[in-house]
């Protein structure tokens, strides 16, 4: 029987650096991209509805905690980013994650938990790491290196607090996301695909 985890532990993400002759070239290569346009604003309350063949649970972002990151979410989800993405990620009784945009492709198992990272500094908070707090992922070596990726907590985490930033809480569904936990796993990755597609449920801006 597998024991629950009451720590989460962010697999290492190796990236090689190109050599310094293809970076040259990359760089002379490349037309200067124009900044992204920030993500609207989302209003508190705003809730997205992940469905999966095992259920649907409900977020309900925290704005007020982290606007950036709660914008990119519902940026994402309305462009059908995390649309056929996975769960490729699962502690029994600890935590689930996805939201990765490689997990589109089985193709690519082998990068899974690489992709949709080093998009947003982090916006830390006192928000403690309780059961059903949405956080997102980030590189080991960088608090600013979040992105699309996303995990939920089915127990208190008290040692990532202050690490990873919280943008939401599940309200409803989390014998779903227990569910989910026991998909079977090779080491943390899934074998077998628990894939997602995403509403967003919109809140009004107050005026």
């Amino acid at each position: 029987m597998r024991q629950k985890s009451s720590v989460l532990f962010v697999l290492p993400l190796f990236l090689l650096p190109m050599p310094s002759s293809a970076q040259s070239a990359a760089k002379k290569a490349a037309p200067p991209q124009p900044a992204a346009a920030p993500a609207p604003a989302v209003a508190p309350g705003t809730e997205a509805v992940v469905e999966t063949a095992k259920g649907s649970f409900t977020i309900r972002l925290l704005p007020e905690v982290a606007p950036k990151h709660a914008a990119l979410f519902v940026q994402t989800a309305k462009a059908g980013g995390y649309d056929g993405t996975t769960f490729h990620r699962i502690v029994m009784g600890g935590i689930i994650q996805g939201g990765d945009p490689l997990t589109k492709d089985p193709g690519k198992a082998s990068q899974y938990g690489t992709g949709g990272l080093g998009l947003l500094k982090a916006e830390l908070s006192d928000r403690p790491f309780v059961r059903g707090t949405v956080a997102a992922v980030r590189r080991p070596s960088s608090l600013d290196s979040a992105g699309t990726q996303f995990f939920v907590c089915l127990q208190p985490q008290p040692s990532l607090a202050k690490q990873y930033t919280v943008f939401g809480e599940v309200v409803s569904g989390m014998e779903v996301v227990d569910q989910i936990s026991t998909t079977p796993v090779d080491g943390d990755k899934a074998k077998e695909r628990v894939p997602m597609k995403v509403t967003i449920r919109e809140a009004p801006l107050a005026p």
